[in-house]
């Protein structure tokens, strides 16, 4: 009997077999299929030769990048089993590659590895599911197997073909383009990967070979042969991260074994007011933290005080030094190794095991105890830097809370310069920071006044990568940004009190806008990270040239887009040299050997926002139905972080260094 009209039945259950849910929703087994899920395959597929690595078994990985778009990941462990599997009846290397949890990491003390980073188990299979094509190769028990297959479904059964004395497993794999929105390898984002795995992991050695013809423009500038080998281990991972600063001790590190599994920890203290804290479980990056790094900072926090109090650093009528106050310039890397980890997700950034709490404290305490009472001069240094931290805390309360008090006892009074929105749902409401006063009495008068709030800034900000809460704070310009975004600072912001969802960053094409935009990346990557995590971060992208031909009107935003348009119009060599001699007016040029002629064309160039009108501003840079905007993410917080201090930081070496290396490659430098 048929069902009824919007019935719902049996019927309507969908059952999705084998990998098939996998290219049904790839998102909830890589996060996304922009670039960042692009790149998780090839970090799941190392991830599993790593696990090799942390089990003894493998010293050698090489990641190959390939025309068309595929990778080819091997290394030199053991090889994935091939004989038949009792369960499902066909070869082991079919069923990890094809079957989702399946894999050497489920079977408790049975199990192929006593800790690895693939949790789920669901890696390579994930991998061969969103893949057009993917081979794989064995070598083991001085033969050669190999299986390849299509969409994750194989395309012929393991064969061997031939013997070999060598060992190890290869994955080749081609992306899906049907699932992903660009198959365009990142050679940045891959060696910073890679890299971080092998200081993680003493004994083996990545090797990244760049075999594409014809590479992005971005990936030009680095070699195409890499090797990574770190015999320190974390403890050489922290020296790297902290190369550009001034250190106050030799970086500090150990190792034990707990019957929770492994700790090994590695830090340094700096001159720098930032922290920089990274924790791994089994070298899987928890970007979110969890309880091993709870467990750290907990026991950092307690040793420091300990070691104050027992050699009278810190007097009886002092109060504790706060967790803030022992992480000001501290560097550190927190590493765990367990059997059974517990992360959140597959994208795995917060380890759940609550266990791993006060393994890590229980060691953090002992070790780093041990080494203050060894190492007087250094732990003199490392409690004299918190003490100060402590000092310049307590003043930022004072000045923090003087601008928390303004905002509540003037009513919520916003800044006096902010032309504010009449909409109150955040959602809607965006806040353009503008450079100068100028810039921003045309944003006013281009905006949309509901949701369009303008906030002009005078001059350049303070750099805050040098200064400390305190001082910034005082800074009036700062101070009537922060109050404007209605989220307070330092340890009671309150992210959702945050009055627009957009915050943009609206500065002049030119040398000056770029530093001005530099400062004010640089304040929210110190002290509003979350909503550049939230997604709620952006730079406003005005063009550079208003070409005019008639009626035909174009906005472009870089030479290259000038020199393509005025070629669709027609317009030859000769005009082209022409137009750059003669901006903003119609241009006389040759044609080929033609005779001189007016080829009717107007170029304008935008030097500043403040030369363009409310309505063109309005139109170009600020209206959401045409208008460019740069998302601010932090794919890389690594990277982030040690640009903003080569850039803004105290050492001026380095900054040297990176002016001297990178000159060569500005262009259309405004001086």
């Amino acid at each position: 009997m048929p069902a009824a009209k919007g019935a719902y039945t049996a019927e309507h259950i969908q059952v999705l077999e084998g990998l098939e849910p996998v290219r049904k929703r790839p998102g909830m087994y890589i996060g996304s299929t922009d670039m960042r899920g692009l790149h998780h395959l090839v970090y799941e597929i190392v991830d599993n030769a790593i696990d090799e690595a942390m089990a003894g078994y493998c010293t050698q990985i090489t990641v190959t990048l390939q025309d068309g778009g595929s990778v080819n990941v091997e290394d030199n462990g053991r090889g994935i089993p091939v004989d038949i599997h009792p369960q499902a009846k066909r070869p082991a290397l079919e069923v990890v590659l094809t079957t989702l949890h399946a894999g050497g990491k489920f079977g408790g003390d049975q199990s192929g590895y006593k800790v690895s980073g693939g949790l789920h188990g669901v890696g390579a299979s994930v991998v061969n599911a969103l893949s057009s094509w993917m081979k794989a190769e064995v070598r083991r028990e001085g033969k050669v197997y190999v299986q390849e297959y299509r969409q994750g479904k194989p395309a012929h059964d393991v064969r061997s073909t031939g013997k070999t004395e060598k060992h190890g497993t290869t994955i080749e794999f081609t992306p899906d383009p049907k699932i992903f929105a660009t198959i365009e390898w990142s050679l940045d984002i891959i060696l910073t990967r890679l890299r971080q795995q092998a200081y993680l992991t003493k004994g083996v050695a990545i090797g990244v070979i760049d075999a594409r013809k014809e590479r992005p423009e971005a990936d030009k500038k680095y070699p195409r042969l890499y090797r990574f080998a770190f015999e320190g281990g974390i403890r050489a991972y922290v020296v790297h991260l902290n190369e550009e600063q001034e250190a106050l001790s030799e970086a500090i590190s150990f190792l034990k074994e707990t019957p929770e599994g492994v700790v090994e920890v590695a830090l340094q203290y700096s001159q720098s007011f930032q922290e920089c804290v990274w924790s791994f479980a089994n070298n899987i990056h928890t970007a979110e933290g969890g309880h091993h790094l709870t467990g750290f900072k907990t026991a950092l926090t307690r040793t420091i005080n300990a070691y104050a109090r027992q050699f009278q650093l810190l007097k009886e009528k002092d109060e504790n030094l706060t967790a803030d106050d022992v992480r000001e310039g501290l560097t550190a890397v927190v590493s765990v190794r367990m059997r059974d980890p517990q992360f959140e997700g597959q994208t795995k950034s917060k380890l759940g095991n609550a266990e791993m709490k006060s393994a890590v404290e229980t060691v953090v305490n002992l070790e780093l105890g041990r080494y203050l009472e060894e190492h007087p001069g250094d732990a003199k240094q490392i409690v004299a830097k918190c003490l100060l931290a402590s000092r310049a805390r307590l003043a930022a309360r004072a000045a923090r809370d003087s601008v928390i008090r303004k905002g509540a006892l003037e009513g919520m009074t916003l800044p006096g310069k902010l032309a504010d929105c009449s909409s109150r749902d955040p959602s809607e409401c965006e806040i353009f920071i503008v450079e100068g006063e100028s810039a921003g009495g045309t944003a006013k008068q281009g905006r949309n006044r509901k949701f369009q709030a303008i906030l002009p800034l005078k001059g350049k900000i303070l750099n805050v990568e040098q200064a400390r809460l305190d001082k910034m704070l005082a800074n009036t310009e700062i101070k009537a940004l922060i109050i404007a975004l209605g989220v307070g600072i330092g340890d009671v912001k309150d992210f959702s009190k945050l009055r627009y969802h957009r915050v943009v960053i609206m500065t002049d094409a030119d040398v000056d806008g770029a530093h001005i935009r530099t400062l004010i990346l640089t304040l929210f990557f110190r002290y509003f990270p979350e909503l550049i995590d939230k997604g709620h971060l952006f730079i406003a992208q005005p063009p550079l040239y208003r070409l005019q031909r008639g009626k035909d009107v174009r906005h472009v935003f870089s030479d290259v887009e000038k020199g393509g348009v005025l070629r669709e119009w027609g317009i030859g060599r000769g005009a082209l040299e022409a137009i750059e001699e003669g901006e903003g007016e119609e241009i006389e040029g040759k044609e080929g050997k033609e005779t001189p002629r007016k080829v009717g064309v107007r170029v304008q160039r935008y030097k500043g926002l403040g030369e363009m009108n409310a309505v063109q501003l309005w139109e170009t840079t600020m209206d959401p139905e045409n208008r460019i905007m740069l998302q601010v993410t932090m794919e890389d917080a690594e990277k982030a972080n040690a640009v903003f201090q080569t850039l803004m930081g105290a050492e001026v070496a380095p900054r040297r260094k990176f002016i001297q290396t990178h000159a060569k490659t500005v262009k259309n430098l405004d001086v």
